[in-house]
């Protein structure tokens, strides 16, 4: 017990208490504009929307060719805010101008691929228009943490969340699957406008900075390959169904039965975003790097036995609240929910160490092989099993990919030459 109450009190101590309280606020106004857009429109129009927006979905990361993940590295280098403001400022202009690139080539893909659903091509086309506020709405959140401003950094994500939820009421209402659409863009466009303004930066000075190089741009393609990797490993399953089943009430169904299962994923996120800094600057410090992950295991082992208890005496009643149609696939709601018992515990912590020892690209070649093992394995379960095939497949790669980070960590670790 002295383990665990050590590991609060430290998360507490890094002001761990009002990101988790930002991230649990977040969290819920996010379920409750997907409950809104569920109730408002038909489920066979909203299907087609799904499908298209996790193809968007993945391609996020992606948005500016990972400049915000370079800003975030390189950014919390430099020494002063002025640099800072240079960095952010060449990150805005040139991310900006890739993802007018990217969306192009999305938009011609879009028009190019035969897709099975009718209105998909339209669809995919429009929202490919949310990756700029996307993208500048991450960096602006950025900079706020760059320059140790978490309270402003959290203020925005409650701010996104809560405009999404107001344009969905309001636009789905009146123009269902379409109002939806531009609710999903016009949320974080608001929100970027709002808090650009309190980052004070003089766009028409920039001084050249050494650290805007090769490596720079380098470093922030491969981390968006990897994010983006990472995402395509959950919106697979979202894609095949739609593929394979060629029902888009069945993608409705998954997208709904899984929303909170992966929304439990923000507990870990909460103490990894806190404690990142904390344990990265300590790396080399075993001792204390043991015990940090004897702590956050023991912590999120008993998580998961309260949420898997919960989740098993209530998911008819939890599936209810999206939909009384919804609850013949508690059993795939229940796969998922153990699945993600695979995240908390392990990937979530040591999928951060990998990057803290600078082994980032060990992440890539674990999800890519289990993207590789989800398509195949989702092309054989989910014409036999349906959603359930699709489940039990996350379900079991979600321990796959936790399970090898835990192992690769350890080996790679254990060749580190170590300062007692």
């Amino acid at each position: 017990m002295k383990l665990l109450k050590n590991y609060v009190q430290n998360f507490l101590n890094r002001s761990g208490s009002y990101v988790f309280t930002a991230a649990v606020v977040s969290r819920g106004l996010s379920f409750l504009a997907s409950w809104l857009a569920l109730q408002l429109i038909p489920n066979k129009e909203l299907g087609v929307v799904l499908f298209a927006y996790n193809i968007i979905a993945f391609l996020t990361p992606f948005g500016g060719l990972g400049l915000n993940q370079s800003l975030v590295r390189y950014g919390a280098l430099l020494k002063n805010d002025e640099d800072k403001n240079n960095l952010f400022v060449y990150v805005f202009k040139k991310g900006v101008l890739v993802t007018v690139g990217i969306i192009i080539l999305i938009v011609i893909f879009s028009y190019l691929f035969p897709f099975k659903f009718e209105n998909t091509s339209n669809y995919l086309a429009l929202l490919s228009l949310v990756l700029i506020p996307l993208f500048v709405l991450n960096i602006i959140q950025i900079q706020f943490r760059l320059k140790h401003n978490n309270k402003t950094f959290s203020k925005a994500d409650i701010i996104y969340n809560l405009t999404l939820v107001i344009s969905v009421l309001i636009f789905s209402y009146f123009y269902q699957e379409k109002g939806y659409i531009f609710a999903i863009i016009l949320a974080p466009t608001v929100t970027s406008i709002l808090f650009f303004k309190k980052l004070n930066i003089n766009f028409s000075i920039q001084n050249k900075l050494e650290i805007v190089n090769y490596s720079f741009w380098k470093y922030g393609f491969y981390s968006g390959v990897t994010t983006v990797v990472t995402n395509l490993l959950v919106a697979i399953d979202i894609i095949l169904i739609g593929h394979l089943m060629e029902n888009p009430e069945m993608v409705t169904a998954y997208k709904y039965v899984s929303i909170i299962p992966l929304s439990l994923l923000f507990i870990s996120q909460a103490f990894i975003a806190t404690d990142f800094v904390a344990f990265t600057e300590k790396i080399n410090d075993k001792k204390y790097i043991y015990t940090y992950i004897k702590s956050y295991m023991l912590l999120f082992s008993l998580i998961s036995l309260l949420i898997f208890g919960f989740a098993f005496l209530f998911s008819d009643a939890i599936l209810s609240l999206f939909s009384k149609d919804f609850v013949i696939y508690s059993e795939s709601f229940l796969i998922l929910i153990f699945g993600i018992f695979g995240i908390l515990i392990f990937r979530g912590l040591f999928g951060n160490l990998l990057c803290s020892i600078g082994k980032i690209e060990v992440n890539s070649y674990i999800i890519g092989i289990a993207l590789i093992i989800n398509i195949f394995a989702n092309y054989y379960l989910i014409p036999v099993y349906g959603i359930k095939g699709a489940a039990i497949t996350s379900a079991i790669l979600m321990w796959f990919t936790g399970l090898f980070s835990y192992l690769w960590f350890f080996y790679l670790y254990k060749k580190m030459t170590v300062h007692e």
